[in-house]
């Protein structure tokens, strides 16, 4: 029976050690994989398959890919959610007897690759572990690039989902468990492009994760790392350290701490929100341009820009932390010079979170040392500025900055300006630093004028004329003496073999010569990686020192690039209260007085409390500017809240735990839910977890469904909204329905505003003004026109909506709402007898069936908005059913 070749009983020894890899074999300048790993690689790489043989009677399938071109192949891999184990020969080929050794050096994963051209700068690459025990969600999260780690826990899927868009990781590693939770973790991987791998349960075991972090962070107890109440929290970051343990195979010294944080800190943006308000990319391009980042994202440095992402997704809530970015921010702007100096300094500065990691795992080469010198080099300028600042951050920020000048003044003395990107090929050590490698580098480049100079020496000291210096393999360097001078040799040459008509010789110089020239390369070689090996050990060993400079660093540039902002587009400082109290005066959105050229955009007021002026019902024509204008007052809250100075003329802003947005809708297909199905999910969620204190953002509640319904359900959601003992919170609610307008003076928090419209005859222009009241027509028509809908399209409207106009019987509808509403007593029968009448035309062929009896008793004035929507379901479906 066939027997597999040695070398393949130990690629598939390897290979059952990591079942769920692709397995990256060396063998000598290839990586190969074999088997079922190599017909998935050649699929998913595109790269032909082909064969091996392997001591069975068939050819083991196989590809592969050179060494020096793996960074590009593995990313591939990795982005498509596959697992790569980096096998690396671990002995010199040359000094191995038998086969070469071999071990998995790395597995890569979504979550771990550090190869920069898989990584966006400005974006964190993070890696979240997710733990469900008992109906609790334990949740770390870190970013092995940058030395970040967090945990918290959470007992509500909603706010798990909050903190998953928040984080937006490229993988989530999990137990079990946290499959049978009832998330949709189908939809992370199909339309987030999440990897979601289960752990194994002894990952999630609670004494090897406590001692795992304990032993990581040499502490003695979790009071010192502030994880003393979560308990499955730490379950979460133990299985976490864990994971990277077994892939990343070092000792993780980038991860320096772990950093504890309770959601209450920050306020709440969900999925729909930032996706309403395009925070970081736009809604229907996905991109940067146009987006809340773009326009306020100057930041100079990658760091800056990461940690400036970070704070648009984490707007604060207390009011305090608040106003120290403002102050800083502030500073910044009222001393323009000295910011432009910070900017200037930082336009240099690379990305030091990433190089220190690089550096502690032993993969940055030369260049990455010498970028982090440039970067090291404008730190003692960027701490001078700083002496004059005075506000509380960036005195911080001063403190936190070490200037790092022993480490550079060691690149600087140890490393040449331009060195190579290899480490072992030499041309990397600076002439002057090391005595040895200078001997070296002469050996190599001065050696045959050392060795004539010996040779004339030797001549002179002789006197044999004749004498030359020779080379061969088996010797080496020699002196040959003719037979006619060998009397003339003189007692230290020791004689090394004798020749028919000459005498070879060495001597105790001329062996030290041979040595320093023949090995000079491979020493050289050799003793400059050392040498190299050794200053970048000695960065890594001041890792801490250097991370927390980078967040200084980072933190500068955030606040250097609000003030930029602030000064640029003419915002304001806003004030901040905790009473509840929105004021805006002469707010612009953010965004769109960007893309509005000659400054024509059009400021309006927002102003919002806790009183008589909770809930504002925005009425006007579409285009008109309703949307612009509700998410300009989200924006400008938003941008209050992360310490940014805001586009208005001024701005008194109460702190808001959440902001909600519904805004739009469209049919989500592929889950196969309906536009208005998406509408309702997204109006229960916010009716369900909005509070007090949170803003929300409506636009046109209930268009996705008829008129009748869709005005019932917009009126009984003011409603709810409004009511102080079920929700009462501050909104924005804009829509077609006329006859909300009714609302005001009939609820005591509820006030009208309109978009203000000029009519020319049959045309109008929208003013994009706010003002105080109610529409009194959609002049849909005429938008129409406005968009060019054809003339014989628009006549013939007109004609209809004259007839329809005719037989309307909203009006009646919303003043038997209006009544009901008032008495908040069963209806009487009379009431809807007025609808029957209006409707008998509809429905001429049901009468006085079963389903007019349920609408004659419902309660409509006790009926939740859900319950509204529920009995109009079922009642559709009897119509349904009859007809």
């Amino acid at each position: 029976m066939a027997e597999l070749t040695p070398m393949m009983q130990k690629y598939l020894e390897t290979k059952e050690t990591y079942p769920d890899c692709i397995l990256f074999y060396r063998l000598g300048d290839f990586y190969e994989m074999f088997f079922e790993d190599a017909v998935t690689a050649s699929r998913e790489l595109e790269i032909t398959l082909t064969g091996k043989s392997c001591g069975l009677e068939e050819r083991a399938p196989m590809c592969g890919i050179p060494y020096h071109a793996v960074d590009g192949y593995l990313n591939k891999l990795v982005a498509k959610g596959y697992k790569v184990a980096i096998c690396e020969q671990v002995e010199d080929p040359k000094q191995a007897k038998g086969l070469v050794k071999r071990e998995v050096t790395r597995i890569v994963t979504p979550g771990t690759n550090l190869a920069p051209q898989a990584l966006d700068e400005t974006k964190n690459n993070y890696l979240m572990c997710i733990v469900y025990i008992a109906d609790r969600y334990g949740i770390s999260i870190a970013d092995i690039t940058t030395g970040d780690y967090f945990v918290t826990e959470l007992e509500d899927s909603a706010k798990l989902m909050d903190e998953i868009y928040k984080f937006m990781p490229s993988e989530i590693i999990c137990n079990e468990s946290f499959y049978m939770s009832g998330m949709d973790l189908e939809d992370l991987r199909n339309r987030l492009g999440i990897t979601i791998y289960s752990l194994d349960s002894w990952y999630f075991d609670d004494a090897i994760c406590r001692k795992k972090l304990l032993e990581h962070f040499h502490v003695s107890s979790f009071a010192g790392l502030g994880l003393e109440d979560y308990d499955c929290g730490i379950i979460s970051a133990g299985a976490l350290l864990q994971y990277l343990i077994e892939t990343q195979k070092n000792s993780l010294a980038q991860l320096t701490h772990i950093t504890p944080y309770t959601t209450a800190k920050y306020m709440m943006l969900d999925s729909s929100t930032r996706r309403n308000l395009e925070l970081t990319e736009t809604l229907r391009e996905k991109q940067k341009r146009g987006s809340l980042l773009w326009v306020l994202d100057k930041t100079k440095t990658a760091m800056g820009a990461r940690l400036f992402r970070k704070y648009l997704e984490q707007p604060l809530i207390e009011k305090e932390e608040i106003l120290k970015r403002l102050d800083a921010v502030e500073e910044l702007k009222s001393m323009a010079i000295s910011r432009e100096e910070i900017r200037e300094y930082l336009t240099p500065v690379y990305d030091l979170e990433r190089l220190i990691t690089r550096i502690t795992y032993g993969s940055a080469n030369p260049r990455d040392l010498t970028a982090f010198k440039t970067s090291l080099e404008m730190l003692p300028s960027l701490h001078y500025i700083l002496e004059e600042m005075q506000s509380p951050l960036l005195t911080g920020i001063r403190g936190d900055l070490d200037t790092l000048e022993d480490l550079c003044m060691l690149i600087r003395d140890a490393i040449i300006d331009d060195p190579p990107l290899a480490m072992k090929e030499g041309g990397i050590i600076r002439d002057g630093y090391h005595e040895e490698v200078d001997t070296l580098r002469r050996a190599k480049s001065e050696g045959k004028d050392w060795l004539a100079k010996l040779e004339e020496e030797e001549r002179e000291k002789t006197g044999i004329k004749t004498m030359k210096i020779k080379y061969n393999k088996v010797f080496g360097y020699y002196l040959e003496v003719t037979n006619s001078y060998k009397d003339m040799v003189p007692d230290y040459y020791t004689r090394k073999q004798t020749l028919a008509n000459a005498e070879r010789y060495i001597t105790p110089e001329l062996k030290e010569l041979e040595d320093t020239i023949l090995g000079a390369e491979d020493k050289l070689f050799a003793l400059e990686y050392d040498l190299y090996s050794t200053v970048r050990d000695t960065i890594a060993g001041e890792v801490e020192r250097i991370q927390k400079t980078a967040k200084a660093v980072a933190a500068l540039d955030v606040f250097a690039s609000l003030a930029l902002v602030a000064e640029r587009n003419n915002y304001v400082r806003p004030k901040i209260n905790e009473k509840g109290t929105i004021d805006i005066k002469d707010g612009r959105h953010p965004v769109v007085e960007k893309m509005i050229p000659n400054d024509m955009f059009i400021s309006n007021d927002t102003y919002l409390d806790d009183k008589k002026q909770r809930i504002s019902i925005i009425t006007g024509p579409n285009m008109a500017g309703k949307s612009t204008y509700m998410r300009q007052a989200a924006l400008i809250v938003l941008m209050a809240q992360l310490g940014s100075f805001v586009p208005a003329a001024s701005a008194n802003i109460g702190l808001v735990d959440r902001i909600f947005t519904r805004v739009g809708a469209s049919d989500d297909l592929a889950s196969g839910q309906s536009t208005f199905m998406v509408e309702m999910t997204e109006v229960a969620n916010i009716l369900r977890n909005a509070t007090s204190r949170s803003l929300l953002i409506l636009d046109e509640i209930g268009r996705g469904t008829s008129t009748f319904d869709g005005l019932s359900i917009a009126w009984a959601v003011v409603e709810y909204i409004s009511d102080t003992k079920l929700l009462g919170a501050k909104t924005l609610f804009a829509t077609h329905y006329h006859e909300l307008t009714e609302l005001e003076g009939k609820i005591e928090n509820v006030n009208n505003y309109c978009i203000a419209v000029k009519e020319k005859g049959d045309d109008i222009v929208f003013l994009r003004k706010i003002v105080k009241g109610g529409a009194d027509k959609s002049y849909g028509i005429q938008v129409a026109k406005l968009a060019g809908v054809p003339d014989i399209v628009i006549d013939r409207a007109k004609e209809i909506v004259e007839e329809l106009s005719e037989e309307d019987i909203t009006t009646r509808v919303s003043e038997i709402a209006v009544k009901d509403h008032d008495s908040r007593k069963k209806p009487k029968t009379k009431k809807y007898d007025e609808v029957d009448i209006a409707q008998m035309s509809l429905f001429d062929t049901v009468k006085d069936d079963d389903v007019l009896e349920e609408l004659k008793n419902m309660d409509v004035g006790n009926l939740t908005p859900i319950d509204a929507l529920n009995a109009i379901y079922r009642l559709q479906n009897k119509l349904k059913n009859r007809w």
